[in-house]
């Protein structure tokens, strides 16, 4: 696939695209050679945007990755760049087939006796990371939760923002002293030693929201589910609540929500109430008091092997760019395929991101229930978002827009290869814990946390996350991690990148060898040899969804 004799300049994505995607920047008036046809370029070309590879009238419809994703707006000519001006988002009606889809799984004869180290629960599910979770019932008590998170990071080796309390006190002792401040540098300061207490402890995690009272009593009890299954979940070996007293989600609803999901829950669950407490002084610390006991007993838990087929992952892009389903996506969609291949499990959500592939997804459902209930979600979805003057039509961001992704449909289409191409074996609504093995579809929307945050709420204990333009996102209780769909980006930010899929845009690389490469990451951060930028950062991200429109 060498154009102009050199290096790849272009690239296809499906035999059947009329258009091309840029790997490099290209000045109008150039010529390009693709498959033995010269295009000649009417407009520049960034890299990571595309051209029309033939003359085009007013409502000719545009094929990339093989499905529609836009219909052009004016007559275009041959070799012009894609804009939002000529283009506008267009995705074929979908149905129900009763389709034989059969699927070629990849060879993984390779892993068939590979084992992760991680920490086995009672209830048989096997967590990647030993956390101690601490849940409020309400709004009403973050405060109490950043006075309690304050004193048990710094004191017991978990804070990561040392570094900067020792700049401000270096620049405050400059300007005590009248020195200039641009002679301190952060860089210059000393990297603080953290000696973690508890070393089978690798976090103490703080899910702060704004919900709990107020709003509907519709949004209390989607949100009582919401923390009910991160209470639950295998990363999370202890949990301390915080309660007022007098709000909407009550404790008793919560604790009915544990044990409904889980029957044999059986961890070590600690409830404060504050209109119930002597004081806010006694109430906070009697939580860190018990807190603290509770540490000493999860601590004797230690990393025992299990086999792959236990690990559940989480798929999601974000700050995604014109070489995301190019790169980054569909190697992330081949590390999908082998973990489904192994028996394991693997999360797909953002239903506004899948516009235009539903047809593909639903010919890939292994049952007419399956199929009929990804439908009836993504119609009753999309239909609230039109009902407010939305759609999924307007999902790409100014940043998305500038970097390629001119259409809904194109970034979905590029979006959903983070699933690799297995039967979609379950359909899961917000909140539904994943309990089959193979690919799942999840109902979050595209935003980044709420997304995160839902697919960890369905059981995902490491996620995936792949950017072009760069985010910090992470979980409190999932490792997130970072890969890149370019170099540039994976250098630029390389203190929140993890994975860099650049060497697919430059050729070094095929999707097969780097979704193989960002197996073995996997393998090695659910084992705790690796931590994640977004872990080492505490980038503790938490967004309920209150199942209104946000794309």
């Amino acid at each position: 696939m060498l154009e102009n004799g050199s290096k790849r300049l272009v690239i296809k994505m499906h035999p059947d695209d009329n258009v091309l995607v840029a790997l490099t920047d290209l000045s109008k008036g150039e010529s390009v050679v693709f498959e033995n046809e010269t295009f000649l370029l009417q407009d520049t070309i960034k890299a990571k945007h595309k051209f029309y590879t033939t003359n085009l009238r007013a409502g000719d419809e545009i094929i990339m990755y093989g499905v529609l994703v836009g219909k052009v707006q004016c007559d275009v000519a041959k070799g012009s760049l894609m804009t939002t001006e000529n283009l506008k988002h267009a995705a074929e009606p979908y149905k129900y087939r009763d389709v034989d889809f059969e699927w070629q799984a990849p060879d993984v004869s390779k892993y068939k006796d590979r084992t992760f180290n991680g920490y086995k629960r009672n209830d048989g599910r096997v967590g990647t990371a030993n956390y101690w979770l601490f849940v409020p019932t309400v709004f009403c008590e973050n405060r109490n939760l950043d006075v309690i998170r304050e004193a048990l990071h710094n004191e017991l080796g978990y804070s990561v923002s040392d570094k900067y309390t020792q700049y401000t006190h270096a620049l405050l002792q400059a300007y005590k002293n009248g020195k200039s401040l641009d002679s301190i540098d952060v860089q210059l300061v000393p990297e603080p030693y953290t000696n973690k207490v508890f070393k089978n402890v690798d976090g103490i995690k703080f899910l702060n929201h704004q919900g709990g009272c107020g709003g509907t009593r519709q949004d209390s009890a989607t949100l009582s589910a919401l923390l009910a299954s991160y209470a639950n979940h295998p990363n999370v070996a202890g949990i301390t609540v915080l309660s007022l007293g007098c709000q909407h989600l009550q404790v008793q609803d919560f604790t009915n929500d544990v044990k409904k999901q889980n029957p044999s829950f059986d961890k070590p669950l600690y409830i404060f109430e504050q209109q119930q407490s002597k004081s806010e002084e006694q109430l906070i610390a009697d939580a860190i008091k018990k807190t603290f006991e509770g540490l000493i007993e999860i601590n004797k838990q230690e990393r025992t092997p299990a086999p792959l087929s236990e690990l559940c992952l989480g798929v999601k892009c974000g700050g995604s760019d014109g070489f995301s389903g190019v790169s980054a996506n569909p190697a992330v969609g081949y590390t999908s395929d082998l973990l489904v291949a192994l028996g394991g499990k693997v999360l797909l959500a953002e239903f506004p991101e899948l516009c235009g592939v539903e047809q593909n997804l639903i010919d890939r459902c292994t049952s007419e229930e399956t199929a009929k209930k990804f439908i009836d979600l993504m119609q009753s979805y999309d239909a609230l978002a039109h009902k407010v003057g939305s759609g999924f039509h307007m999902n790409p961001s100014p940043g998305n827009i500038k970097d390629g992704l001119i259409t809904d449909a194109i970034k979905s289409a590029g979006a959903a290869k983070k699933g690799g191409t297995a039967p979609v074996i379950d359909v899961l609504d917000y909140t539904e814990p994943a309990t089959k093995a193979g690919l799942s579809l999840v109902c979050t929307p595209g935003n980044d946390v709420e997304a995160t945050t839902g697919k960890a709420a369905s059981g995902a204990t490491l996620i995936l996350f792949t950017t072009g333009l760069g985010t910090p996102t992470g979980n409190p209780v999932c490792p997130v991690i970072k890969v890149a769909t370019n170099s540039v980006l994976a250098k630029k930010m390389s203190d929140i990148i993890d994975i860099d899929c650049g060497p697919i845009i430059s050729g070094e690389k095929s999707i097969e060898e780097m979704g193989e490469d960002i197996l073995e990451y996997c393998i090695k951060a659910a084992s705790g040899e690796i931590i994640p930028k977004a872990v080492l950062l505490n980038q503790d991200d938490f967004i309920p969804w209150k199942r209104g429109v946000s794309l």
